[in-house]
């Protein structure tokens, strides 16, 4: 996404119930890195926050609270789902977020949850097939209600692309500094954190930002093929098979799809997939020629070159430099 032109927008979602301290951290914080990103560096279009919540007689939330509400924009960029205090909301209550949060995501909203934001997330719809995080507290109740979802409570961040899910129940200030550096940057990010004596999540204290496709374009063919692409990991890149998913014909639809997201569709399902291979080295001890089949590259000789042109590192030296502590033997 290109952070610098783009006027972006965080939008915090404030139910009822929703954690205070989560709304009003993740805006000190996220308001914060908007200054530092202005003052320090120059930036003449940094992030703003907002609040949504139910308003009564309409059919969509409203924005209730905005850090400039000088220049407003249609929509957020990021929806938020902070963690929920007490029982979930009524079938009914729930019912009316998620149609909003599932129409915004059609439109280019990127949606995110923390602890047990998990659950109104999951009544979108949109977490089928996908893996996701909660507080392991509410994992098993999580599967129950969403047999679709799989759930990886051993994670703290799941980022999923157009869906990040975060843990515990303070995992807000991750999810914040993890916006912050897909926005702004991560020099950005570690000031802020330095700013607020917070320690960096692990993964985004790399040289080498993850892949954040760019959603917000406006362009519905476009999007509706960059969701199938995310769901299935980016297995087929035909040319003939994207265009004819996104109803367009080959021509038109490459010139449409760069200008859109910034990539030719070639290296955008390229940066996808190794994106996917930067968890799995970081995350399992699976052989790299075993990730390189996983994310669908059936000669790891092309795995290996294509990874070390993005990342800048081979594999190994990815896996050696960023593996987590947590990998027990036999993970």
């Amino acid at each position: 996404m290109d952070s610098m032109e783009d006027t972006l927008e965080i939008g915090i979602l404030r139910y009822d119930g929703a954690q205070a301290a989560a709304v009003l951290g993740m805006t000190d914080l996220l308001t914060a890195a908007a200054g530092i990103a202005r003052q320090r560096h120059g930036v003449s279009h940094p992030l703003r926050v907002s609040h949504w919540t139910r308003a009564t007689g309409k059919r969509t939330p409203e924005r209730v609270f905005s850090s400039d509400p000088v220049s407003l924009g249609d929509r957020p960029t990021v929806i938020v789902i902070p963690p929920g205090l007490g029982d979930p909301l009524p079938e009914r209550e729930a019912r009316y977020y998620a149609d909003w949060l599932r129409s915004e995501h059609s439109k280019g909203a990127g949606l995110c949850s923390i602890c047990k934001g998990a659950f109104l997330l999951g009544e979108t719809g949109l977490l089928a097939g996908r893996t996701v995080t909660t507080h392991w507290s509410y994992e098993e109740h999580l599967v129950s209600r969403f047999p679709d979802i799989n759930v990886n409570t051993d994670r703290l961040i799941i980022d999923d692309g157009d869906i990040l899910t975060a843990g515990g129940v303070m995992a807000w200030i991750d999810l914040s500094l993890i916006l912050i550096e897909r926005f702004l940057g991560p020099t950005i990010m570690v000031e802020t954190a330095r700013a607020f004596l917070v320690d960096p999540p692990g993964r985004e204290q790399s040289y080498y930002s993850a892949f954040s496709p760019r959603l917000n374009h406006g362009d519905d063919a476009i999007l509706k093929v960059q969701h199938w692409l995310q769901a299935t990991g980016g297995k087929d890149m035909g040319l003939a098979v994207l265009a004819e998913h996104a109803g367009l014909e080959p021509r038109t639809f490459m010139r449409r799809f760069q200008k859109a997201t910034g990539h030719t569709a070639g290296e955008y399902v390229q940066r996808l997939r190794i994106n996917k291979a930067r968890d799995l080295l970081q995350f399992t001890r699976d052989p790299v020629d075993a990730i390189a089949w996983k994310v669908h590259y059936s000669d790891p000789s092309s795995f290996r070159k294509i990874f070390t042109r993005i990342i800048g590192l081979t594999p190994a030296e990815y896996r050696q430099r960023f593996t987590s502590h947590q990998l027990s033997p036999g993970t």
